[in-house]
């Protein structure tokens, strides 16, 4: 409920409204009157926009979208009422989204009126089995926190469908949203200001996390030499893939808008991740280097032997070495936003991650391509300079052979005619690299843990367990081995 101000004359009563934006439909309803619209998509042509603003479950162009809500609920909003705010959900999961929602509702006493009007008192203070948006604690439908006055401006909103949700969820969630300036969709989701994590303040419990990752591509502001670029990451979805398996695994306190934009902050020229962790910059100037460094690669460098010849061309390998450098950004984002605790430099940690990512999830592919083109920058840069030395990145030709060693440590059998016989990585560091990968395996199932989404908790720790007994083994095999290791050495 919005902080009403003395000195400020007092608004009209109004009780807020909740939008359920589909792809086929987009309907409005008003706590004391209903449905108040019901029309076609957000996604309707118009002459002033030159693509869909919203698809895939996200919203690609925020400022497009808020002009378009902007059009459809002028009308419905009193002119002297405060503004709202966007808060939203993904589209309900079926039946059984829907039952775990409602259940609770169904079990609770329907809360009292407000003596001083407004929403029922209940929904605006924390009540045991609710999150802050009265839609119940541990449901899936996430409550709002400190980032929802941020996705006016960042784009980090997430397309809603409110028809899972009973009238009564819909308009308690509604009544009790932010009020800030611009246009609005009220989900299932809203909630009460105040509910971000601040540094030290240790992670929020999972009930009140409604953080999603959100790939936002700018097409308004990239140039048209970087164009081509853009469209082929875009159409490869690895940025995509990256935020899906994140969604699905943790339950973030904040938002993460990933933006493939040319409006970076001054001194950008490279992928980045803001130090709060809720917002990583991808310029597309910096997808084109990538491109135009393995396009020089394939022509003067022999495809290596772990590398399949049908992926060995320009386009996969800026694929798949991006899909590895944004999961370095993830790294940082994900340490920034759970305040993770980290034993060494961040970077090391952030490269760990797009290894742990992409070997688990995805295959050998991105760790091949990263190393390719960190091999490539390297002999581009020659000599290390005092600056290189002393950077809180790792030597550039040192990055490269770490990749290749978490990738065979992950299987030795796999790994050992094309990464170590071939020379690619040294035998005097592939006999550690089984144990080093089983230690950033479990390493990073452990610290990610604690922040599992209730869906992925089960194979979570099914995964954690595995890791660890992994992790064992290798530790026994390394003890057994060492003294013929550092002879070798």
């Amino acid at each position: 409920m919005p902080v009403r101000h003395p000195s400020r004359p007092r608004s009209p009563r109004y009780d807020g409204l909740a939008l359920d934006m589909g792809s086929a439909r987009t309907r409005v309803w008003v706590a004391s009157r209903g449905v108040v619209l019901d029309v076609p998509g957000i996604n309707v042509p118009d002459a002033r926009a030159a693509h869909d603003p919203a698809g895939r479950g996200a919203i690609e162009d925020v400022p497009e979208t808020a002009r378009r809500l902007g059009r459809l609920i002028a009308p419905h909003v009193p002119r002297r009422a405060r503004p709202l705010v966007v808060v939203a959900t993904r589209v309900m999961q079926g039946p059984v989204y829907r039952a775990r929602v409602l259940t609770p509702h169904r079990a609770t006493r329907r809360p009292g009126p407000d003596p001083h009007g407004g929403p029922p008192a209940a929904a605006r203070r924390v009540r045991p089995g609710l999150a802050r948006t009265g839609c119940p604690a541990g449901s899936g439908v996430p409550a709002a926190s400190e980032s929802v006055r941020e996705k006016h401006t960042t784009g980090a909103i997430s397309m809603p469908n409110t028809a899972g949700c009973s009238r009564r969820a819909r308009v308690v969630a509604a009544s009790g949203v932010l009020a800030v300036a611009g246009a609005v969709v009220a989900g299932c989701g809203g909630g009460a200001a105040g509910g971000g994590q601040v540094p030290g303040a240790g992670p929020h419990p999972q009930a009140a996390r409604s953080g999603r990752v959100a790939v936002v591509y700018e097409t308004g502001t990239v140039a048209p030499r970087e164009r081509e670029v853009v469209a082929l990451i875009r159409k490869s979805r690895v940025l995509e893939r990256t935020a899906d398996w994140v969604n699905r695994t943790l339950a973030l306190p904040h938002d993460l808008v990933v933006k493939v934009t040319g409006d970076v902050p001054r001194g950008v020229t490279d992928a980045v991740t803001q130090p709060d962790g809720r917002t990583v910059f991808v310029p597309p100037s910096f997808l084109a280097e990538i491109q135009k460094a393995f396009a020089d690669v394939v022509k003067t460098v022999e495809r290596p032997d772990p590398f399949p010849a049908s992926e060995y061309n320009t386009d996969d390998l800026t694929v798949l070495s991006t899909e590895f450098i944004f999961g370095h950004e993830m790294g940082h984002a994900l340490q920034r936003q759970l305040l993770l605790a980290n034993l060494g430099l961040e970077e090391d940690a952030a490269d760990g991650f797009a290894s742990f990512y992409t070997i688990d999830e995805v295959g050998p592919g991105p760790s091949l391509a990263a190393a390719i083109l960190f091999d490539e920058i390297a002999r581009k840069e020659g000599t290390p300079t005092l600056e290189s030395m002393s950077s809180d990145h790792p030597v550039t030709q040192q990055r490269a052979y770490n990749f290749l060693c978490y990738l065979y440590g992950s299987d030795p059998r796999d790994y050992q005619r094309s990464l170590v016989d071939s020379g690619r990585l040294p035998k005097t560091r592939a006999p550690l690299c089984p144990q080093a990968w089983a230690m950033l395996d479990y390493g990073w199932w452990t610290q990610l843990r604690p922040h599992f989404s209730p869906a992925f908790e089960a194979r979570g720790d099914g995964e954690q367990k595995q890791a660890q007994a992994r992790l064992i083994a290798q530790t026994r095999d390394l003890a057994k081995r060492i003294d013929d290791i550092r002879r070798s050495q």
